[in-house]
């Protein structure tokens, strides 16, 4: 009889994750530590992580919005996405300013 439980998928993603987690707060803490021990205060070594990672974050949200108008981009291109119209308008015959008879799309009589 085989008792051994196997780790699932999700629990071995979930340990992974949480092993990077550790090791960015070992290596904030340790740059907090640095930053202390070169002089800065508590509350500017605080301030300068903080400024660190809204950068992070604002380079992060730049790249996003490229890419996603990249993205739309493309796909407008491969649906076939066309704003000029390349073929005339076929002349038809209709009632005009001039009576009935056979106008072209600008309202001009050709008959």
């Amino acid at each position: 009889m085989n008792t051994a439980t196997r780790t699932s998928t999700a629990q071995r993603l979930g340990r992974a994750l949480g092993r990077g987690w550790r090791a960015y707060a070992r290596g904030e803490r340790r740059a907090s530590n640095w930053l202390i021990s070169k002089g800065v205060p508590l509350a500017g070594a605080t301030a300068l992580l903080w400024g660190g990672k809204l950068a992070v974050l604002g380079l992060l949200l730049y790249v996003t919005f490229w890419l996603a108008l990249l993205l739309v981009f493309l796909v407008l291109v491969a649906r076939g996405y066309d704003t000029v119209d390349w073929k005339t308008p076929e002349p038809e015959w209709r009632d005009g300013h001039s009576g009935y008879g056979l106008y072209t799309d600008d309202d001009y009589r050709i008959d």
